[in-house]
């Protein structure tokens, strides 16, 4: 439960971060083609849906077969963000919990994000399982992974990826 309130907070604190106060002194940057482009609303918001990983029935022994099926992981949540559908991904720092890692789609149904999450690997294997949740929060989270690949510096060649 602590989490779960931890997890909205910090998920309402971004859906604010987009809303416009209508005390603020500061002049409107408004950039109406910037706001068609994330597909945001007249509050700067937009839906998405939350995916919570959660651990599954079937953990995948360590190994080949499990470095495999992370690589795959990690491929495909590169993917989904280089088509524009996945906006945020990331593990939850939680070593006693079953809460793995998240993602926040950009996309109109939870059944749009199910056929997405089947096609990752964690959850084909069953290492981990998916909880769906509707979100409506700052269309500004559309920019976070054009944001992200410019704080990202080039992998090393021959090693293993950071974690």
């Amino acid at each position: 439960m602590k989490r779960l309130l931890c997890l909205a907070i910090v998920l309402c604190g971004l859906g604010l971060a987009g809303a416009g106060r209508a005390a603020d002194p500061v002049p409107s940057t408004y950039d109406a083609a910037l706001a068609r482009r994330v597909g945001a609303d007249a509050r700067g918001m937009r839906s998405y849906v939350l995916v919570i990983l959660r651990t599954g029935p079937t953990r995948v022994p360590d190994g080949k077969a499990r470095d495999a099926m992370f690589a795959g992981h990690f491929a495909n949540i590169q993917r989904l963000a280089d088509a524009g559908q996945l906006v945020l991904a990331g593990p939850f720092d939680d070593a006693g919990g079953d809460w793995r890692g998240l993602f926040v789609f950009a996309v109109d149904s939870i059944d749009q994000a199910r056929a997405l999450v089947a096609s990752d690997p964690v959850i084909r294997q069953g290492e981990m399982v998916a909880e769906y949740h509707r979100w409506y929060g700052s269309a500004a989270a559309m920019m976070l992974p054009e944001i992200h690949r410019t704080l990202t510096p080039p992998a090393p060649t021959g090693g293993a990826e950071p974690r």
